[in-house]
């Protein structure tokens, strides 16, 4: 493979740090984002231990972390954070002015379609900028917080509590947030340049001090006598996750680099290689691609942490856990032996927006629903929609087999393990198959890739949706047969039970 060109200067934000993104060989809106997010580490641990509640009124908090999220946004994006800033007013003036029952509709609409217009604008009219300031992400994570929110309301003040689940209940806000409030709430430097996502009672009772009340008196310590928990330390949970942070480092600079997942539709591997080691390369390529994610995720969670935010209580050994608004489990991603484990465990807070405004609400199709939004606020490149309508069809076949053929495996500890392995390896086959596209972006390289695959898992889901979902109809048919023939007999031997009796007396 070729050495990697030279990274060309384009940016709209700081050209402070240039010399060391060219020292790097690194893109210079990578750089600004990793630095701030380094310094918004340690601002973090400033704000939680001179500005506690305990130090600092809950108006002093919010303008401290309001803005210093808005000189983060300026310095990584110049006059591109106006994006941001427009869709936080706007979505403000639709809160306070619309009626409790269409908030979360003109809000969705608002923030979904002014995301959109901004998406189309870098790719069609910039022509695939990528190498400009990426604004996207940021804006991305605002419109999962305004649409939240706006739901959040909508239950809370427009709903009646019988009419919400479990879960809708205890995250419904009653009533309208004040604009401070609400700017520190999509603005605060520990989620403005990635997140993630956190409920708005769990944000607001992180900056009033009553977290690790919510968290624990109730459930661990109130029947002890405990009416307030000493403030938990976080720097082991930050330390871990910072050591994290370095091997993502170190692999991305050593390993993500050389194994670019281009490489995958050069004209030259595809002629010359066989079909097995195209799907090798793909299997390590994309398995390459995931630690600049890792990185990124793990990074925003320990920023968070060290101000004090994601402490979700104890787990059953009593150890502290930190994983309320954690965007990935690692270990179930790597090991994963369905498709659905892997997508719980993967961009965790965008799944629970996904499932909160849209899987949870839709009256029909939820699951093709669900990927259509969720392409959607991706962005607007090409191999996101092949990404997620792939997905559809691969996630309901995956479904199928796993209830056609799973309980045939669970006999023996033998057999158990056997179908471990096979899930593992289609599985993490199939989600690099899905995700290529998403890499590639363009459609030209997609339909490339396609063919030099064969298409096979687009095939596989043709034969397979067909033939188990007739099996599944004719198992159910058979299923209804046998409990109404159960049903027959005991009626039968009931009649026949109260005659005897009758005749008897």
């Amino acid at each position: 493979m070729a050495e990697q060109p030279s990274i060309p200067f384009r940016t709209t934000g700081s050209t402070l740090l240039h010399p060391l993104s060219v020292l790097l060989n690194v893109p210079l809106d990578q750089v600004n984002f990793t630095v701030c997010q380094l310094f918004a580490l340690f601002a973090a641990f400033w704000f939680r231990l001179y500005l506690s509640p305990s130090r600092a009124g809950t108006v002093v908090r919010h303008v401290v972390v309001t803005m210093i999220g808005i000189y983060f946004a300026i310095f990584c994006f110049g006059w591109y954070s106006l994006h941001i800033f427009i869709e936080v007013s706007l979505c403000y003036f639709i809160m306070t002015k619309a009626s409790i029952s269409n908030i979360h509709r003109y809000s969705f609409v608002a923030a979904m379609g002014y995301l959109t217009v901004c998406q189309i604008s870098r790719v069609y009219i910039f022509n695939y900028g990528l190498l400009c300031t990426d604004f996207s992400g940021p804006l991305m994570i605002v419109t999962q917080k305004v649409t939240s929110l706006a739901f959040q309301i909508h239950d809370g003040m427009g709903r009646k509590d019988e009419e919400l689940t479990t879960e809708q209940r205890s995250l419904a806000v009653s009533a309208r947030p004040t604009l401070l409030e609400y700017c520190s709430y999509h603005l605060n430097f520990l989620g403005i340049l990635a997140g993630p996502t956190c409920n708005f009672r769990d944000y607001i009772a992180f900056i009033e001090g009553n977290h690790i009340n919510m968290k624990l008196i109730e459930e661990h310590w109130k029947r002890s006598g405990y009416t307030k928990f000493p403030d938990p330390s976080p720097l082991r949970a930050v330390a871990n996750k910072m050591i994290i942070t370095f091997i993502c480092t170190v692999w991305f600079m050593g390993i993500t680099k050389n194994l670019p997942i281009s490489y995958i539709v050069d004209d030259k591997f595809i002629s010359e290689s066989s079909f097995f080691w195209r799907l090798c390369y793909l299997f390590i390529s994309v398995h390459a691609s995931r630690p600049k994610y890792y990185f990124a995720w793990t990074l925003a969670d320990a920023v968070n942490n060290a101000g004090g935010l994601g402490f979700n209580g104890l787990d059953k050994n009593g150890n502290l856990r930190w994983d309320l608004i954690s965007n990935l489990n690692i270990w179930n991603i790597e090991t994963a032996t369905s498709f659905k484990m892997c997508l719980d465990s993967w961009n965790i807070q965008t799944g629970a927006w996904l499932k909160s405004v849209c899987y949870n609400r839709a009256p029909y199709f939820p699951t093709a629903i669900t990927f259509i939004l969720s392409a959607l606020w991706h962005g607007v490149y090409p191999g996101y929609f092949f990404t997620f309508f792939t997905a559809i069809p691969i996630t309901l076949a995956a479904r199928a087999i796993r209830t056609n053929f799973r309980h045939y495996f669970l006999s023996s500890k033998t057999k158990k393990v056997v179908y471990d392995i096979l899930t593992w390896a289609s599985t993490q086959l199939a989600l690099c198959y899905i995700v290529t596209p998403f890499l590639l972006l363009a459609t030209e390289p997609t339909i490339k890739f396609y063919r030099s695959m064969y298409f096979h898992f687009h095939v596989l889901c043709a034969l397979v949706l067909p033939v188990l979902t007739i099996r599944k109809l004719k198992i159910v048919e058979k299923m209804a047969k046998i409990d109404l023939t159960s049903l027959s007999a005991n009626s039968s031997h009931s009649a026949s039970y109260h005659l005897q009796s009758k005749k008897e007396q």
